[in-house]
């Protein structure tokens, strides 16, 4: 057998075992849908704690409705969209780039920190220095030059004589750490001032150096401890913390990424590398395959829902009427509302503006004319608030409106409490009254009269035989 014919054969071959393993569940608009996908998302979705769980053929159903509204995106050609273009790649480069970095890859960084960290310390190590600071500056007059002295000379004078040198720090030290005694962070070489520096590591542990200058201004310090840099075992989880709010597997990934990309001679961009390893995931990993399918669809979803249901439905104003007259017998109440707002104000003249305000103005534009007319950055003339209320929704409404007896807690700088509004016995006037569970119910229809004309419009065909072993195959 011939070096061609024995490859094409063992593709053949790979082929027919995978489509045994994973054969097509079901076809959309001549897209085959897996089983795995399938059961993915069965199981992901109609786990035994849902309350309303599916049998297959229930979930069948509902996947194709689902898979329906992709095919409608694909054919809109929603997925050309730079918005979708960019959201899918970021979601797929979040799930690749993890693969390219490795726990030792994050090691090998922090040794490497490591290691700078203790070359640059060297055998001098680190100090536990504690300070007392007067601040002077550079372009101090001689006689501000005598007073810090002074002042610095006289701190120094009491610490000889044993005053406390964390309470002198607090009390007379002219910096950020005078509320910590003076205490300072370790320090390593090259960290701080040279005129500090040397001075600090000249002292012994418990050590107190004499006053000296800086370019900054006066300084005593105490020197509370010293020692050398720990062993990176004792350091090493710090420092692969501090890596990874660095964002260091983005960066580790990023390089090696790049490298590929030199590696082929200016054949592949960055994008070829990660598409090519992204197919390559999808062919070995069906947990990413399905994660990646299901991302992506979700996307489509979204966005021809958003055009053909969502946004048309809530910008359908003649619609909307229309729906609610025709069900208007699903919005009735059963107790009245109070329709209008309750209003906080500090004097009688406001009370009544109020009023004269916003009684011919529609009442989906009360707050923004109130907040106009008498309020403004400075000044709130009028708290007020608006809706639909039932009795127990509102202490001031059922006192003022419903006549119940409710306790108050009065605002503080607006003692007069009024409403102003209508009571609605039964049911809401206007879709107005209730729109967004208009809206809601206004979405549902639209989308199944979409459903509908999409199963008109898409082929389905569904292998009975392989959804009969959905969650069995493997057993």
């Amino acid at each position: 057998m011939g070096r061609n014919v024995l490859l094409i054969y063992t593709l053949f071959f790979s082929l027919v075992v995978a489509a045994q393993n994973d054969p097509t569940i079901m076809t959309i608009n001549g897209i085959p849908v897996l089983r795995s996908e399938f059961e993915y998302s069965y199981n992901k979705y109609n786990t035994c704690g849902t309350s309303d769980k599916k049998t297959i053929d229930e979930y069948a159903d509902l996947f194709i409705d689902y898979k329906l509204k992709v095919a409608a995106a694909l054919d809109a050609h929603c997925d050309t969209l730079t918005s979708f273009k960019k959201d899918f790649a970021a979601y797929r480069d979040q799930q690749i780039y993890p693969s390219f970095v490795s726990d030792s890859d994050i090691d090998k960084e922090a040794i490497k920190i490591y290691n700078d960290k203790r070359m640059r310390i060297g055998a001098k190590g680190l100090i536990r220095p504690a300070h007392i600071f007067i601040h002077l500056s550079q372009k101090a007059t001689d006689i501000e030059k005598r007073t810090a002295q002074n002042r610095i000379d006289s701190i120094y004078s009491l610490l000889k004589n044993g005053a406390d040198f964390a309470y002198m720090a607090k009390k007379y030290s002219e910096d950020d750490t005078s509320s910590k005694g003076g205490l300072l962070p370790w320090i390593s070489p090259g960290q701080t001032l040279k005129e500090f520096e040397d001075r600090a590591y000249a002292l012994r542990k418990g050590e107190m150096s004499k006053p000296f200058l800086s370019t900054q201004g006066f300084h005593i310090i105490l020197m509370k401890d010293k020692k050398a840099l720990e062993p990176y075992d004792s350091l090493s989880t710090g420092i692969i913390k501090f890596l990874k709010l660095q964002g260091i597997r983005e960066y580790i990934a990023n390089e090696k990424l790049d490298s590929m990309v030199k590696q082929s001679n200016g054949i592949l961009s960055k994008e070829d590398v990660i598409r090519k390893i992204s197919s390559d995931m999808e062919n070995s990993n069906v947990q990413f395959r399905n994660l990646r399918a299901e991302y992506h669809d979700g996307l489509l979803l979204c966005e021809i829902s958003d055009r053909v249901v969502w946004e048309k439905a809530s910008k359908d104003e003649q619609g909307l009427a229309k729906f609610f007259k025709k069900n208007k017998k699903r919005y009735k109440w059963d107790s009245p509302r109070f329709k209008g707002i309750v209003y906080h104000v500090k004097n009688s003249l406001d009370k009544k503006a109020v009023v004269d305000c916003i009684k011919k103005v529609p009442f989906s534009d009360w707050n923004e004319k109130l907040t106009t007319t008498f309020n403004s950055h400075n000044t709130i003339r009028v708290r007020a608030e608006k809706g639909i209320f039932k009795q127990g929704d509102n202490a001031f409404i059922d006192k003022l409106v419903f006549k119940k007896t409710a306790e108050i807690r009065e605002l503080k700088d607006y003692p007069i409490d009024a409403t102003y509004g209508k009571i609605l016995k039964s049911s809401p006037k206007s879709y107005e009254d209730v729109r967004d569970l208009v809206i809601a119910d206004y979405q549902d229809e639209m989308e199944k009269q979409w459903v509908k004309e999409l199963k008109k419009k898409y082929v389905v065909f569904i292998n009975r035989e392989v959804l009969e072993t959905v969650n069995t195959h493997n057993k």
